[in-house]
This record gives structure tokens, C-alpha cells and sequence, in this order.
């Protein structure tokens, strides 16, 4: 009997060893994370919401386009480097691209930034339709990039000051133009900018708060030009060969087309030139194609079965026919444990409140666009999505998808917009993102981004698993092969904003 107590006695200490231990653990854990949430970055952006407001407003209103970013991307420069950034500028042949750097040693983490605009989207911060007055540009930030740039600048900035308190590692800011159809991250990939980087963070404006993995489309854009001979198109219409006649037998084709290709494909496009008068025949015509699909390989088939259709239309329209791929994406390689934790850091930062002139504010831009639910919309702005292992399609395309190939990758959206008023490029998100509803979110992504920055460079099994996960999908010998080939960044193409 005295046995049997005395190992009961043993067992109830051991017990209480392991509740002691498990507890010391806990508060050890807790105490970790109010450091990281109370640690000099986290305070300094607590601190810094005007300062970053107005930097999002000063790029809202340049609102210039890809590859023309150049006081855009200046401003953002000239932030990093009074921070004490050393920045590359001008790199992968591009003069508004750049890549910052802060730190020294392993691990190396990425942010993207992006500042580039769209056309025909001014607006102004109003909550109904209106141009801005004076406006120096059509342009406007539909997609918000205004602020996606500004707010991995103040991310980059808040984690160089814990780096600069005698923290290992590296941090590394790409300036990246023409996300909007122009590729600029393609070219960079290319030229090896990603090289040695071993997480890079991402995100995109939006309408809700949400970190789960996704996977955009790949796709090519594609300009196709016709030459045919111009003559009188009443007096000797014979003698003339349409460029015109010809871009649109080559549309008809690929309109046929669409009936016999992968139900997830995409297929666009518009017509940038189709001569100058009726009553001339067309001696040049012009146009400008998406192809999109989740599989790059499928694309590429999509452009070759378009190819042909072109030389069919050149041959039946007596006209010749060149064509030049501009850019091209890769679609998204997901990674789930980098997905898990922005998630998790985005969930301890939380959503958007806003204030009683914010609210006015949306509430007048829902009234302007037929939404009527407004307490939803509000409810949307304020929530984080819970985590998934799902991978879910999205039927865009972005150049972020070839830096997933090169280094591990994740995207975030944050509510900056108002939900269910219109989509991404419309009025009323160019009026949103020049308000404190747009930096509010913005603020809450550099919140994020810091918070995951700091379990990368303090936790370095994280970046282990995140690392396996991008090998076993990316797979064996894989080589970055560029959609585009060799050829130069399009920027004598893209003065012209029809590109």
C-alpha cells in the first residue's frame, strides 16, 4: 500500500511538473507576442497615420500610368532613402523600376510595391461621379496601387527600424511598374532581380480582409499589326488592300474559336487602330489580345492556334501580318504556410472601423451605386476571413504570378474600398482610395506585413516549411522560361495609353 502511494505521489508531481512547465511556457509565449506587437515598428506606424495619408494622396493624384511612373515612383524612392535605404533605381531596363535594400545577412524578405494607374479613370475623392478639377491627367488609380505603395513603403520603413536595433537580416523593397497590363515584374524576374530572396509579401486592394491562398490566371497580351495597300475606297477601291478587312477576319476567327477552347480560358480584346477615314482603304489596322488560362502551357496553345488564324486572315485579305508578345504572366504558385501565417498576423490586426464621416462617406457611395445592405458592407470592411487550405481560381491575371515561380510568394487582400460598388476599376473605387477609409486599410497591411516580417526573421523553421512547400509544388529542375522571349520592356509602346 505504501508502494502504491508513493507513486501516486510521484505521478500527482509529475503532473504538476508538466502543468508548471506548460504553463511557463504559455506566459513565455504571451510574453513574445506583446513584444512583437508593442516593438518599435508596430509603434511607429501606430504613429505615422497622416504622414502615410498623404503620401498615398500625393501618388493618387500623379495617377500615372505603367512604365511612366517616374514622380510616382521618385516619391516613394526618396521616403526609403531618407530612412536609410540604399536603392538600385532604373534596374531590368525599366527607369521607374527599383529594388531598396536595408539590412545585412540571411533571411532575405521581399515586399512588392506597385504605383502604376489606368487611364480614363479620373475621379475625384467625392462620393459621386466627378472629374477632379485641374486635373493633370484622365488617369486614375482604379486598382488602388496608390496605396500599394504606399503601404509596403511604410512596412519596409517600420521593419528596418527593429532591423536597425541589431536584428539579422535583410529587406529587400521592388519597386515594380506596370502591374496593369504591362509586366514590369516579368522583365524583373528575368533579369534576376528575385535572386536569393527567401519570402516575399503581397497584397491588393480590395473590398474584404482575407490572406487565403488563390491562384490567378496566366496570360499574354499580344499586339497584332496588319499592312495592306491604301487606294480610294469609292474611286478605285480595287486597287486597295484593307489592314482593317484583315483584323477583322482575324476577329471573326478567334470568335469562332471561343467554342472550341478550355472553358476557363479568356480571350479579349480591342482594336487600336482601324485607319483614319471611310473613304480611305486602310492601309495599317491594329489589334491589341489577352489570352489567359490557369496554366501557362494552355496559353501558349491559345497563341499559337491564334497565329494561325492571323496568317489565314493576312492570306485572305491580300495583307501581311506581324505580331509582337508585349508581356507575359505566369499564373500564381500558391504556398499555403505563408498564406496561414499573414493570416494569422492579419487576424491580430484586424479590420477597418470606420468613423462617423467615413461612414457618411460610404454610405453615399453605396447610395450612388445601388447598394442597399449597408450594415453587410460594414460588417465586410471589419472582418478577417478565417484561414483555408483551399486554393481558390481567380479569374485575373497579374505579373506578381512570376515572382511566385522564383520565391515563395503570398497575397493579401485588405478592405480599402467600399463593398459592392462596382468592381476594382470603377469611380468609385478612384474616389475611395484617395480617403482615410483607403489608409486605414493600407495601414492595416503594413501592420501585417511587419508582424510577418518579424516571425520570418525571429523564427527560422517558418521560413523552412514555407521553403518545402514552394520546392514540392514548383517541382524538380524548374527553369523561369519568360512568356515575353528576349525582347525589351515595351516603354516607347506604353506612352501611348492605349497599351
Amino acid at each position: 500500500m505504501k508502494k502504491i502511494l508513493l507513486a501516486i505521489a510521484a505521478l500527482a508531481l509529475c503532473a504538476v511538473s508538466f502543468q508548471s512547465e506548460a504553463a511557463s511556457k504559455s506566459k513565455k509565449a504571451d510574453r513574445a507576442e506583446k513584444e512583437k506587437l508593442a516593438s518599435v515598428g508596430m509603434v511607429y506606424l501606430n504613429n505615422n497615420f497622416t504622414r502615410y495619408h498623404d503620401l498615398s494622396l500625393e501618388l493618387h493624384t500623379y495617377a500615372e500610368t505603367g512604365y511612366n511612373e517616374f514622380r510616382s515612383s521618385a516619391a516613394l524612392i526618396k521616403h526609403l532613402e531618407e530612412n536609410g535605404f540604399t536603392v538600385e533605381k532604373g534596374v531590368a531596363g525599366i527607369p521607374t523600376a527599383y529594388v531598396a535594400t536595408f539590412g545585412s545577412g540571411s533571411p532575405v524578405i521581399g515586399i512588392l510595391t506597385e504605383y502604376d494607374a489606368l487611364p480614363g479613370l479620373a475621379q475625384d475623392t467625392v462620393p459621386y461621379p466627378c472629374l477632379p478639377k485641374d486635373a493633370p491627367t484622365t488617369n486614375g488609380h482604379g486598382c488602388g496601387h496608390n496605396m500599394m505603395g504606399t503601404a509596403s513603403t511604410a512596412a519596409a520603413v517600420a521593419i528596418s527600424k527593429w532591423l536597425a536595433q541589431g536584428h539579422q537580416g535583410t529587406l529587400k523593397v521592388f519597386g515594380c511598374p506596370a502591374e496593369e497590363g504591362g509586366g514590369g515584374k516579368a522583365y524583373m524576374v528575368r533579369e534576376g532581380c528575385f535572386d536569393g530572396v527567401d519570402a516575399v509579401l503581397d497584397w491588393h486592394s480590395g473590398f474584404s480582409n482575407n490572406s487565403n491562398a488563390s491562384q490567378n490566371l496566366a496570360n499574354v497580351r499580344v499586339r497584332f499589326e496588319f499592312h495592306g495597300i491604301p487606294s480610294h475606297a469609292a474611286v478605285s477601291p480595287e486597287k486597295g488592300r484593307s489592314a482593317l478587312d484583315a483584323v477583322e477576319a482575324f476577329n471573326y476567327m478567334i470568335n469562332m474559336m471561343r467554342e472550341h477552347v478550355d472553358s476557363n480560358s479568356r480571350i479579349h480584346y480591342i482594336i487600336t487602330d482601324g485607319g483614319a477615314a471611310p473613304n480611305v482603304v486602310p492601309d495599317h489596322a491594329e489589334v491589341l489580345y489577352y489570352f489567359r488560362h490557369h496554366s501557362r502551357e494552355v496559353v501558349r496553345e491559345l497563341l499559337d492556334r491564334a497565329l494561325k488564324a492571323a496568317e489565314g486572315a493576312a492570306m485572305g485579305t491580300g495583307t501581311t501580318m506581324e505580331y509582337e508578345i508585349m508581356n507575359g504572366n505566369y499564373e500564381t504558385l500558391p504556398n499555403l504556410h505563408l498564406a496561414k501565417l499573414m493570416n494569422d498576423n492579419m487576424q491580430k490586426v484586424g479590420g477597418v472601423i470606420l468613423d462617423e464621416r467615413e461612414r457618411a462617406f460610404a454610405i453615399e457611395i453605396m447610395k450612388n451605386s445601388g447598394v442597399t445592405d449597408t450594415a453587410a458592407a460594414f460588417r465586410v470592411m471589419r472582418e478577417v476571413r478565417p484561414f483555408t487550405n483551399q486554393v481558390s481560381k481567380s479569374s485575373g491575371s497579374s505579373d506578381v504570378g512570376n515572382v511566385s515561380w522564383v520565391a515563395p510568394t503570398n497575397t493579401i487582400t485588405t478592405s480599402t474600398f467600399v463593398p459592392g460598388c462596382g468592381g476594382l476599376h470603377s469611380w468609385q473605387c478612384v474616389a475611395t482610395d484617395g480617403t482615410t477609409i483607403g489608409t486605414k486599410g493600407l495601414m492595416n497591411v503594413s501592420r501585417t506585413y511587419y508582424l510577418t516580417a518579424y516571425d520570418l526573421y525571429t523564427h527560422p523553421e517558418l521560413l523552412k516549411e514555407i521553403r518545402e512547400e514552394f520546392e514540392q509544388r514548383r517541382g524538380p529542375d524548374f527553369k523561369f522560361v519568360p512568356l515575353m522571349g528576349d525582347r525589351k520592356p515595351p516603354l516607347d509602346y506604353c506612352k501611348d495609353t492605349r497599351y
